[in-house]
């Protein structure tokens, strides 16, 4: 569809995971269905929830892969495939450990950084050329590379707050891309959200 947007967040289904460094992209795509008065369901046939929605004059897909991280591309491709969704109109929303908590950066393209649900993403559709919304998630040990045990834990209570700044802060900046473009979203959002900022913003 030539006017659709599709926006994914990446996370693991199920409860054990919910609230987990992980699912930082699932926490945004939920944010926004709020937002928006979206509706989820789940839809077997994609392997997916999906969230009809309409911003600003523009007719939004909200999608969140239920095929686990690794394999997130599989359930993109099935949903952009269906609703001919071009790659410039995409956007994934995904958590990022080499990025400190509260740090959001938009790019319009780039490789995975390591990450294996963008790894999947980048190999269904057959290009890297989609944009991504990297949303910082620090990692315990800076030097530690081996983080699965980090990232598959749950949001401590001392990081809520900051948590719920970044993600109003990603919403947004996704709202931004929708209406006036990468360009305008990337300069105007990009960086290291701060509680003050979100304490002067309410």
């Amino acid at each position: 569809m030539e006017n659709l947007f599709l926006i994914v967040g990446l996370g693991n289904p199920g409860d054990e995971y919910a609230r987990t460094h992980h699912n930082a992209g699932y926490i945004v795509a939920d944010k926004l269905a709020r937002r928006w008065q979206a509706e989820w369901r789940d839809e077997t046939g994609f392997e997916a929830r999906l969230a009809r929605a309409r911003h600003a004059g523009r007719d939004v897909l909200l999608c969140q892969p239920l095929t686990y991280m690794n394999a997130s591309g599989m359930a993109v491709r099935r949903v952009q495939d269906y609703f001919r969704v071009s790659p410039s109109q995409v956007l994934i929303l995904v958590d990022d450990a080499d990025l400190s908590l509260g740090e959001i950066r938009l790019r319009p393209d780039g490789g995975s950084g390591g990450h294996h649900g963008l790894e999947s993403v980048a190999s269904h559709l057959g290009t890297a050329q989609y944009a991504r919304l990297r949303l910082g998630i620090g990692r315990s040990d800076p030097a530690q590379r081996q983080i699965k045990d980090y990232v598959l834990s749950r949001f401590r209570p001392e990081e809520m707050d900051l948590l719920q700044a970044m993600s109003e802060r990603a919403v947004e900046q996704v709202e931004c891309w929708l209406t006036a473009g990468i360009q305008k979203a990337m300069s105007k959002f990009n960086g290291l959200t701060t509680l003050q900022e979100q304490r002067k913003a309410e």
